[in-house]
């Protein structure tokens, strides 16, 4: 078992996910509290839980579907940043500031995943 609090892919996700959580979402109106609110929350988390739980397993095998899932919960906060950003929840600088977090992560990832398949 990895001890996912040592990954440095886990605490740059960990990292956006804090971001998401205190500067993007204290910005959408009440009307968008159910809907782009919690999406975002749920791809924020998203990320840093399935890298969690790729940490568990045992295996080289095993490890890197979830990291995999995270790939794709990357993909997906970027477009709802980008959304954010288009319907002016969010201003530019955040965006960069998020999208850029976001390309790290990614970048990380896709290492990660690519490294696990040799």
């Amino acid at each position: 078992m990895r001890d996912f609090k040592k990954s440095e892919v886990w605490q740059k996700a960990h990292q956006l996910n804090l971001l998401v959580y205190s500067n993007i979402l204290p910005k959408f109106p009440n009307v968008e509290q159910f809907d782009m609110s919690s999406q975002n929350k749920r791809a924020g988390y998203s990320i840093p839980m399935n890298i969690v739980e790729d940490c568990r397993r045992f295996t080289k095998g095993g490890f890197g579907h979830f990291s995999g899932l995270a790939l794709g919960s990357t993909h997906e906060l970027e477009y709802c940043c980008l959304l954010c950003k288009d319907l002016l929840y969010i201003d530019e600088e955040l965006y960069y500031k998020t999208n850029n977090l976001i390309n790290e992560v990614k970048a990380m990832l896709i290492g990660l995943i690519k490294k696990l398949r040799e």
